[in-house]
């Protein structure tokens, strides 16, 4: 009796681990199929491109960046290590592509 008891107990935590670990799998693949939450990139890019000189290709340049990313770094300038992706893409010529 004490073994059934032991077996049916491993049983249920087992289930339960198993629920836990597919729940974070499913979480993760939403997110990366783009499902996670969206910011609003007209209104990020506006206020990170209001000091620009060249305002439009500021503004195209940030809502590329904003859409791949899905985060633009707050102010109008640097604060690159809040947001990896948007300080990682590049032009062909290597220079950084996000303002």
């Amino acid at each position: 009796m004490a073994i059934s008891k032991a077996l049916i107990a491993s049983l249920l935590i087992s289930l339960l681990l198993l629920q836990l670990v597919q729940a974070d799998v499913f979480e993760n693949s939403q997110k990366k199929n783009g499902y996670a939450k969206k910011i609003d990139c007209g209104s990020a890019c506006v206020a990170r491109c209001r000091l620009s000189r060249r305002p439009r290709l500021c503004h195209r340049a940030c809502g590329t960046c904003c859409y791949r990313c899905n985060c633009v770094p707050p102010g109008t300038y640097g604060n690159y290590d809040k947001c990896q992706c948007y300080a990682t893409l590049t032009t062909h010529g290597g220079r950084r592509k996000c303002p």
